[in-house]
């Protein structure tokens, strides 16, 4: 990569690295094309210089090599492959799914998205997904991969598994029966008066799937009760407790940590440490506990050894929890300095593994 004053870029430039302000609100997602209007943008805000890609970055050559000797490029570079399957099978099943397009699909969860899920960094990888895109094929995508590997943290048998992954991947098809402007929102963000008109994808999605051959019945199920909550404040029927299915619970989950970290502009992402400790937050309400303790507890470990930036400007490394229970780490950030951040609440972590 390399540095360009915000005076000499050109439309066609593809951004390096996020760009956020003050505030930790993204301005610009890193892999952006740079347009007219986005250089009038970054010109406004007084950002001196930016961080694009060169030549060598963008060939194939490079990606190539990237992704033999660094994991989460390889990771990265498999995912992509199946991003433009993903979609056309998606828009297939949406127009009326046969015999064929459904097990072309079971094909992509067993082949593709299974293993993907059973990558020993998926977690990280998965974070590095999330400044990509935000649309609705990319959040299927993760959802399917993130829902698969709690399912597998839950001890569910390998069969189990893919159709937890399967219902993931098909958890959000109702959106496409939505007005685009609609479909590409998260449901924190629908304005009121939107909501009824947003909230029904959930019944298309049901409505879409039963039309379907050969889907299992807790993937129709879970895309139909995704935003139902454990206290009965969900939608679209209020379901509670144990009406609602298990596949349901864990997608509910998977999609709730995926919208907290993603990548969008206009929105502060969270960071994996702060969408663990909203989960906690929740997981007595709105999320089931035999799901969330699971995750909680072995997500936790994935982190050991990530470097973070924290509010006051250090850099430090993830040594280990106080706990089981407490959601923030402890911090070291050198031989002689580890700061537990469950005591030091006016500390947080602002950004995971920084470049």
């Amino acid at each position: 990569m390399r540095s360009v004053s915000v005076t000499d870029l050109k439309p066609g430039m593809i951004l390096a690295r996020t760009i956020v302000n003050d505030d930790l609100i993204v301005v610009l997602s890193e892999n952006t094309e740079l347009t007219p209007s986005h250089i009038k943008r970054l010109n406004s805000l007084d950002v001196p210089f930016i961080y694009i890609k060169d030549e060598y970055e963008l060939s194939s050559n490079f990606l190539s090599v990237a992704a033999l000797f660094n994991p989460a490029d390889a990771f990265i570079s498999e995912y992509k492959e199946v991003v433009d399957t993903a979609k056309g099978l998606i828009d297939t099943l949406t127009n009326g799914g046969d015999e064929q397009s459904v097990y072309e699909t079971k094909c992509l969860v067993h082949e593709s998205l299974y293993p993907l899920a059973h990558d020993s960094g998926v977690i990280d990888h998965i974070f590095e997904l999330n400044h990509l895109a935000s649309d609705v094929y990319n959040h299927s995508l993760r959802v399917a991969i993130l829902s698969g590997v709690i399912a597998k943290w839950m001890e569910f048998k390998p069969a189990e598994v893919q159709d937890v992954i399967l219902a993931g991947f098909l958890h959000d098809i109702g959106k496409s029966k939505l007005p685009p402007e609609l479909s590409s929102m998260r449901s924190s963000a629908v304005p009121e008066d939107k909501l009824d008109d947003y909230m029904v994808h959930t019944l298309e999605a049901s409505r879409i799937l039963r039309d379907c051959p050969n889907l299992p019945a807790g993937t129709i199920e879970a895309a139909a009760q995704h935003h139902e909550c454990m206290d009965g404040s969900g939608y679209p029927l209020g379901l509670k407790g144990e009406r609602i299915h298990r596949y349901a619970r864990i997608i509910a989950l998977a999609d709730f940590y995926d919208n907290l970290t993603t990548e969008v502009e206009g929105e502060r992402r969270a960071t994996p440490f702060a969408a663990i400790e909203e989960i906690a937050r929740l997981m007595y309400s709105k999320l089931d506990p035999n799901v969330c303790i699971p995750f909680i507890t072995k997500i936790k470990m994935t982190f050991l050894g990530s470097r973070v930036l924290l509010s006051n400007g250090m850099i430090g490394t993830v040594v280990r929890y106080a706990n089981g229970i407490d959601a923030q780490p402890l911090i070291r950030i050198n031989e002689a300095t580890i700061i537990d951040l469950n005591e030091y609440r006016n500390l947080s972590v602002i950004e995971y593994n920084p470049k």
